[in-house]
Parts: C-alpha cells; sequence; structure tokens
C-alpha cells in the first residue's frame, strides 16, 4: 500500500470508473476523469492497494481539522470479496488518526443499499443526509446519506 502520486492519475481514474460501473442503474457515464483525479490530489490522498498484476484498488482521503473525510473507495471488481475494501479503509482511518483526525465522515448514495451495512460492520453509524449534486443528472431520485465514525 502507498500513498497516490501524480502520475497515477490515469489508472486511478480507470480503476475508479471500474469499480463504480455498478452505479450505472442510476447515473450515466464515467464517475471520475484523471483532471478530477488530479485536483483531488491537491486537497486530499488517495491510498493505493497494488501488487504484480496492477491497482487492486484505493480510497480518497482528505483532513479537515479533526475531520477526515473518506471516498472514492474502489475495489477492482475482479478483486472483491477478498478483504481489500476493509484493508484500505483501515489504512485510511491510521492516515487520518496519524494527522490528529477524531471523526471519519463519509457518504454513500442511499441507492447503494448494500454499503450502510458494510460501513455499519466498520464502526459507522448514520448521522444524516444531503442532496445529491444537482448538476449530476441521475436516472432515479436520489440523495447521500452521511456516515461517521469516532476514530479515538
Amino acid at each position: 500500500m502507498r500513498l497516490a502520486q501524480t502520475t497515477d492519475a490515469a489508472s486511478l481514474a480507470c480503476l475508479i470508473n471500474t469499480a463504480f460501473q455498478v452505479e450505472s442503474f442510476f447515473i450515466d457515464g464515467d464517475r471520475i476523469c484523471e483532471e478530477e483525479v488530479q485536483g483531488l490530489l491537491c486537497r486530499g490522498s488517495f491510498l493505493i492497494m497494488e501488487d504484480d498484476r496492477g491497482l487492486a484498488g484505493c480510497v480518497y482521503i482528505e483532513i479537515q481539522s479533526e475531520r477526515g473525510y473518506l471516498g472514492l473507495l474502489s475495489v477492482c471488481p475482479s478483486r472483491q470479496q477478498q478483504g481489500t475494501g476493509r484493508m484500505l479503509m483501515a489504512a485510511a482511518e491510521d492516515l487520518a488518526r496519524r494527522a490528529g483526525c477524531r471523526f471519519m465522515d463519509l457518504r454513500v448514495v442511499n441507492l447503494r443499499t448494500e454499503l450502510p451495512s458494510f460501513y455499519r460492520r466498520l464502526g459507522y453509524e448514520e448521522t444524516g443526509v444531503e442532496p445529491f449534486p444537482g448538476d449530476v443528472l441521475t436516472k432515479l431520485p436520489c440523495h447521500f446519506v452521511v456516515m461517521t465514525k469516532a476514530l479515538i
């Protein structure tokens, strides 16, 4: 596992878009482009898990004072159900904890009904809702579910 470099942006965009194809039932198109990954790298960090077969997964972390934000947890579909997501989550939480964060926040789309239970098993609790971005066209109405975990 390592922190991503700007040279990883294209590979990260590809991995994220592949992992997020599961959302095609409510949204068309790619989840992210290389330029958006570059922008995120200016504000936060991506942790990458890779091996001799390439990228297995990634997660985005942004430190915001005593709160960390985690997003874009992405695992190559052929490598899912092998603990990669859990390892990335643990590493992201450790990174935030070392940076002084007391809490980790994340958002999931309410239509991804399998996700809240995954995050609950990792210690996250639902703490609210937020609107889905108005500039993103969706096939179904949706919103974000905000989840938080105390890191201390």
